[in-house]
């Protein structure tokens, strides 16, 4: 294998474990903003644009 090829090769390897750690990164952000409001709305707190919850 040339110098080219692996110069190629790993760069390809670095940007598929950066690119699926931020995936992963981003996941596991949407599930913590999940859970933040669900707590919120259990209590009470409710978002503007909800026009059925009107007190």
């Amino acid at each position: 294998m040339s110098a080219h090829a692996l110069y190629v090769t790993a760069a390809y390897g670095i940007t598929a474990v950066v690119l699926a750690g931020l995936i992963g990164w981003i996941l596991l952000d949407q599930r913590a903003r999940r859970r933040e409001l669900a707590e919120l709305e259990a209590s009470g707190v409710r978002r503007r644009s909800d026009k059925a919850a009107k007190p």
